[in-house]
């Protein structure tokens, strides 16, 4: 997990990186979460060549970093489907509409 969430929004993360990732790292289904300051993940995902690269399906597969990588060594890239007014951005808009 990277430490760009909160810049689309236009201002700091309202869910700290460690936080989101203790949420992911809570699903049965994975297997570890990192947490990086470049970026982009690339050299990260170069080191460690998962097995399953996950994304936001906001993303292309085309866009994902490190997606030649993965495939290379075996590995699958997914893109995870996003939750229709959900996102951070959806959340401080109606915050803000609030007042």
């Amino acid at each position: 997990m990277d430490g760009a969430a909160g810049y689309v929004t236009g201002g700091c993360p309202l869910v700290p990186a460690p936080e989101r990732a203790a949420r992911v790292a809570a699903l049965d289904c994975v297997d570890a979460v990192v947490l990086f300051g470049e970026d982009t993940p690339l050299r990260l995902v170069e080191r460690i060549r998962p097995d399953v690269l996950v994304k936001g399906a906001d993303y292309a597969l085309d866009e994902v970093v490190g997606r030649d990588v993965v495939e290379a060594a075996g590995g699958r890239v997914l893109l995870s489907p996003l939750l229709p007014g959900r996102s951070t951005t959806r959340m401080v808009e109606e915050i803000r509409r609030r007042g």
